[in-house]
């Protein structure tokens, strides 16, 4: 195993405990690595200490929890293993600039997305690439157009239709996100991504922008990621590079999209499934 997949393994280990205690002598069993060397190795491979990383994981769940549960802040806080609110509160402020309150009632997803810049988070890549049939799906599209760093805004303008109207309820609607473009390479005025959920009637007139649209059948080729959402494009890239070339398949004039099998908050970003489709011929 080479130093990067011991402390991958480590980091993937930290972000499936982070209600547990993390000592350093579990941590360097986990990675394979002497407790005294750990430290360094961990900060060389990742650009951060090994403190920090817990420490911006543990509020990261920290800050899912207060924009889409209905959890008191002190028991967030005791969640992310804070002694007290005030304790988090100041060091939620350090990290993203906002209180937990004033992030509760209005996050930030900008400037919280920026800080995230120094998170690795690993996820775990599964090359079992299955060809299925997909059916045509009428969906309620909400059109984000501008800087990705920028969707989670999109994302909460859905949401709050989703919950005003009832049209696509979370539970029982199947939930899309469609990239029209790549967001490592476009330039913000030009990159799309549009957020679906599955519908049965066509959406009527509202002020949030979600209109009709529909998200094509035929056939696909399907990969499973597991984990935080920030490395999908890892799994993506790994289907046009690894998969596509020896496949024999021809790409249909549609992009890649992702089916979202479950979501935050109803369970930890590192138990997220996310099902990428590659439409073929």
């Amino acid at each position: 195993m080479s130093l990067a997949e011991q402390i991958n393994r480590v980091c993937t280990y930290i972000v499936h405990h982070l209600d547990e205690e993390l000592s350093l002598d579990q941590l360097s069993r986990v990675a394979a690595v002497s407790k005294f060397h750990l430290h360094r190795v961990f900060a060389a491979q990742t650009g951060i200490t090994l403190f920090k990383f817990i420490q911006l994981s543990r509020l990261r769940k920290a800050s899912y929890q207060l924009a889409f549960k209905d959890m008191k802040i002190v028991d967030i806080a005791l969640d992310a293993g804070y002694e007290s609110p005030e304790s988090f509160a100041r060091s939620f402020k350090k990290t993203f600039g906002r209180t937990p309150s004033q992030f509760r009632n209005q996050p930030k997803w900008l400037e919280w997305q920026l800080t995230q810049s120094q998170l690795v988070q690993p996820g775990e890549r599964e090359m079992n690439v299955e060809i299925v049939e997909m059916k045509e799906t009428k969906v309620a599209v909400l059109e984000h157009c501008g800087a990705p760093q920028r969707v989670m805004e999109s994302v909460e303008k859905f949401i709050q239709w989703r919950k005003e109207t009832g049209l696509s309820p979370v539970k029982t609607s199947q939930s899309f996100g469609v990239p029209f473009r790549d967001p490592n390479t476009a330039p913000p005025e030009e990159f799309r991504f549009d957020i679906c959920g599955s519908i049965d009637a066509d959406v009527p007139a509202n002020d949030y922008g979600v209109k009709t649209g529909t998200i094509p059948g035929g056939r696909c080729a399907m990969i499973r990621h597991y984990g935080s959402r920030d490395t999908i494009s890892d799994s993506v890239y790994s289907l046009y590079r690894q998969w596509l070339p020896d496949s024999g398949e021809a790409l249909r004039d549609y992009p890649c999209y992702f089916r979202y099998v479950n979501l935050v908050p109803e369970v930890d970003e590192c138990d997220l499934i996310t099902e990428i489709y590659l439409p073929i011929q």
